[in-house]
């Protein structure tokens, strides 16, 4: 792995990078390929669940690397979405994205996060396992297009 990226600020998503977050999320085969209203709507004080969105911007280049979205409602919070551009993925920048979220998280009185994973993303699995996450159980047919099973995963905030 490369080391972080020296040049990445994390700060709150905002309305004008939802059509940045699309094409990345659009270009992995992986991730959640949501409307731009679901963006729009975790960016809302008003959503519930309540939502933090970040994402990770290269100082130098002032371009957006990568994206992280949570739901919370204390104690718990569940990782909605982590994505990173292909051209900027095993630089750190899923690192510093998840890092920042776990700051913003606790900060908020959540003391655990869980998520789902599909099966086949070992990549994933193995990001979110050096995160410190556990699997916690499977559920069948989770995911649709195609239809693959989900791998539960948790991980309590120190």
């Amino acid at each position: 792995m490369n080391p972080t990226e020296k040049h990445v600020a994390i700060r709150p998503m905002a309305a004008g990078d939802v059509a940045r977050a699309m094409e990345i999320a659009a270009s992995l085969p992986d991730a959640p390929h949501w409307p731009g209203r679901a963006y729009e709507d975790a960016l809302s004080r008003d959503s519930s669940p309540q939502r933090i969105a970040l994402v990770a911007v290269s100082e130098q280049a002032g371009t957006m690397q990568g994206f992280i979205v949570a739901s919370f409602l204390p104690p718990q919070a569940e990782l909605e979405t982590i994505a990173v551009a292909v051209n900027c993925q095993r630089r750190g920048v899923g690192r510093e994205l998840f890092d920042a979220l776990v700051r913003e998280l606790k900060g908020r009185g959540v003391a655990e996060i869980l998520l789902e994973v599909r099966a086949s993303n070992r990549a994933a699995q193995a990001f979110y396992r050096s995160a410190g996450f556990g699997k916690t159980g499977m559920r069948r047919a989770y995911y649709i297009d195609p239809v693959e099973d989900a791998v539960l995963m948790a991980v309590k905030l120190p």
